[in-house]
């Protein structure tokens, strides 16, 4: 019979919680959790995490003091680890204790992994004033702001905590509102004891500490410019470019789980073998020891980022859709396809014509990733892969293609995978369903009487107007289809 799970029955205390994270989900668990337990000052870092919208995984992780397995599943079998560093598990709506956490002394950073979409950015990259989300947050900060004003000029109240946010963004702005207050609090008093703090997206997109920075400090300057300014003179936004494959949990894993380590374990975690975390920026209030762990920080993360993005997420993408439309289901199955293999090598011999920096070791990390994608073990589902198309794309294929295409080259590889993208949207007619948060742009374009330059427009303006381009990834498209027929 299993035992329950919790840090009494597995005698595993939690650390102080001096780390705050959004995003509650598996690939957290299984990445900075889990460097930060692997850190040699681990013991002196405990998370506090909220999950993303719903309760449900906060509410499986309760009862287990936060605790949960990492299996660590390597093509010759699994290893079992007992993760303890996430101290807190909060479902999203409790904003309370958000601002409680961000507005003390002990927390130094806050965390996020949150998708692209969760920043409501504009493709310009300012933060989107139009978005339902947004607007209901700056009117809700903006009344709580008032609720706390103070009667002395330059001098922040005490702000009131909205009854709930739906923006990561607007409850960033709403603990450092309530940080920004404890921090004069702490000067009238000599105790200097509120310091600053950074808000480190983990999230996979290029330059995402940019797009923290624009999505937290467009949503303070719309609630306090004050406030903003003090944001801008207190907080750093570090950028990271973050890998580690994890699928999502089944009943199969918890069930193996319990068989393995006699816990009854309601939410572990599976991940691959490799991990890595490539970290640019400043820490002002400290952070953990990560490098200790692995990660490695760098002065500019922006060729790392691209070496990211497109090797690795952008062969995922590329076998995501072509390889569905192979009747594939996972990137194992994709990657052992000869057919697939080869657009795949081709994408990043294109790719790496634009990976020149030092340390980047392109051939290496090719050959890392083609060991990683031929793991059996590892069921990462397509499918999955392919949610939100229309804005991974715009990352992934699309700047391959430009870059390739400014150097006097046609672009042809990134072109193929822009073309699986679109033959996969076109596929039965252009009547399955599209899984992606830009769904009633892609449907009005697929629709339209041109919807390969529609949908190419979709992506980038500049390459829908490129009419040698268009064609290109027209006639890919229509190669790609007529193989289904």
């Amino acid at each position: 019979m299993s035992k329950e799970l919790n840090r009494t029955t597995a005698d595993a205390p939690a650390a102080p919680i001096r780390l705050v994270h959004l995003g509650l989900g598996a690939f957290h668990r299984a990445h900075q959790v889990w460097y930060t337990q692997h850190a040699e000052d681990g013991n002196e870092w405990g998370y506090a995490s909220f999950t993303g919208r719903g309760p449900k995984l906060a509410e499986a992780l309760a009862p287990q003091d936060g605790l949960y397995t990492l299996v660590t599943r390597a093509d010759d079998g699994d290893s079992t680890e007992l993760i303890t560093a996430l101290s807190e598990a909060q479902p999203a709506d409790n904003l309370a204790r958000l601002v409680e956490l961000m507005a003390g002394p002990d927390v130094a950073m806050v965390t996020l992994t949150v998708t692209e979409a969760g920043y409501h950015l504009t493709d310009s990259g300012t933060l989107d004033m139009n978005d339902a989300d947004v607007v209901a947050d700056v009117k809700a900060l903006r009344a709580a702001h008032a609720s706390g004003a103070s009667d002395a000029p330059g001098t922040p109240g005490t702000p009131g905590t909205p009854d709930s946010l739906d923006t990561a963004a607007g409850r960033i702005v709403a603990g450092l509102a309530a940080r920004r207050a404890g921090a004069a609090d702490a000067d009238s008093d000599g105790s200097g004891s509120v310091r600053g703090i950074a808000v480190m997206s983990c999230d996979n997109v290029a330059g995402n500490g940019e797009m923290t920075r624009a999505a937290v400090l467009g949503t303070a300057r719309a609630v306090d410019p004050e406030l903003a300014e003090w944001i801008e003179r207190t907080v750093t936004f570090p950028s990271t470019s973050i890998d580690r494959i994890t699928p999502a949990t089944t009943d199969e894993l918890i069930e193996e789980v319990t068989a393995e380590t006699g816990y009854a374990d309601n939410a572990p975690v599976v991940a691959e073998p490799f991990a890595s975390w490539v970290i640019s920026g400043d820490f002002p209030a400290g952070r953990p020891a990560w490098e200790t762990a692995g990660a490695e920080f760098v002065d500019d993360i922006e060729q790392f980022e691209r070496r990211k993005l497109w090797l690795l997420n952008g062969s995922h993408s590329l076998m995501a859709y072509y390889g569905q439309l192979r009747g594939h289901e996972t990137v194992a199955d994709a990657i052992a396809d000869e057919g697939i293999r080869a657009h795949v090598e081709a994408l990043w011999d294109e790719a790496a014509h634009h990976l020149t920096a030092d340390g980047l070791d392109v051939p290496g990390y090719r050959e890392a990733l083609l060991e990683r994608f031929n793991n059996p073990r590892i069921r990462h589902n397509l499918a999955q892969i392919g949610i939100d198309g229309g804005t991974k794309q715009r990352m992934r294929a699309v700047p391959i293609m430009k870059a390739e295409r400014r150097a006097g080259r046609d672009g042809k590889a990134a072109a193929f995978s822009i073309a699986a993208w679109i033959a996969f949207l076109l596929r039965n007619g252009g009547s399955e369903d599209i899984a992606d948060s830009r769904a009633d742009v892609l449907n009005r374009a697929r629709q339209s009487s041109a919807p390969v330059a529609a949908l190419v427009s979709t992506l980038d303006e500049g390459l829908g107007t490129d009419r040698s381009a268009v064609e290109l990834i027209r006639e890919l498209t229509e190669e790609i289809s007529s193989h289904l027929r």
